[in-house]
């Protein structure tokens, strides 16, 4: 049960979206744009989240959009991880987001709650920022798109009313060689301790993560290291430098055994493109 009240509202465009943020804004209804909802249900349960309203955006079409177009495969914010994993367009996404809660949940959980959320696996976004892809924001003022990279720093980086209305990749990237790793402490769908897209192109890899630090990241000073000549060993030592922030240490492992599940991740994951 949610220990809140609040409204409900289901716009059908994106310009009705945010124009209606800024109305209920003005009313202090503190209103979050809502698509998959499991983490405004969690977090309401447990009194650690308060809105007075909620704005639905499963009735805008640019949000339920999955598709190859103009060389792109162009992914609505509104999309369920289900969806995507079983369309299986972006198989480095299909293994993220294919591994993100239950079956039941993941049917619910959407690409742009996940990407947007407060939990800080956040794992859907791991394939998108090794790929380059590019982000669609909707404002008052419009939309814009720009580069994940340029966008994502420890989470997307939103201003109060503005919502993410759609993620593009560049088709060349959806068959490139690719590497989906999730170590867990116990189950395969559990909070991972280690959680790797990777992927291969023109010779190097790039590669972002989760579970590791207390955010999502790609570091391209770490791929650098992976990237450079010498032996594993002392590639993987170097990238290890270059993590953006301490290692988590937790109820799910200690950074200790964080950082050894992290080493043999990289090991096995060069090993795989390169060989031994």
């Amino acid at each position: 049960m949610i220990l809140i009240d609040f409204e409900y509202y289901k716009p059908d465009t994106v310009q009705a979206a945010v124009e209606l943020y800024q109305q209920l804004t003005i009313q202090a209804k503190q209103p979050l744009f809502y698509s998959g909802g499991t983490e405004i249900i969690t977090l309401g349960r447990v009194g650690k989240l308060y809105t007075g309203a909620v704005i639905d955006i499963k009735g805008i079409p640019e949000c339920n959009v999955l598709e190859i177009k103009n060389d792109q495969l162009i992914m609505g914010a509104g999309v369920s991880l289900t969806r995507l994993a079983e369309a299986n367009l972006f198989p480095l996404l299909t293994e993220s987001a294919g591994r993100i809660a239950d079956h039941t949940s993941r049917g619910k959980i959407t690409l742009g709650g996940n990407i947007c959320g407060n939990f800080i696996y956040r794992e859907a976004v791991l394939a998108l920022l090794a790929s380059d892809s590019i982000v669609t924001i909707a404002s008052e003022n419009g939309c814009r798109t720009v580069p994940i990279m340029e966008a994502f720093y420890e989470r997307l980086q939103l201003a109060a009313g503005e919502l993410l209305v759609q993620v593009a990749t560049d088709a060349t990237y959806l068959s490139l060689p690719h590497r989906g790793v999730k170590k867990t402490r116990m189950d395969r769908i559990g909070y991972p301790l280690v959680s790797m897209a990777a992927l291969r192109i023109n010779n190097r890899l790039q590669v972002a993560f989760s579970g590791v630090c207390a955010f999502p990241f790609r570091s391209l000073k770490l791929e650098h290291e992976l990237n450079n000549d010498g032996s594993h060993e002392t590639r993987i030592a170097n990238a290890l430098q270059h993590f953006p922030a301490p290692i988590v240490d937790d109820v799910e492992g200690t950074s200790a055994y964080r950082k050894f599940v992290l080493k043999n991740t990289l090991e096995d994951t060069l090993t795989h493109f390169e060989g031994v």
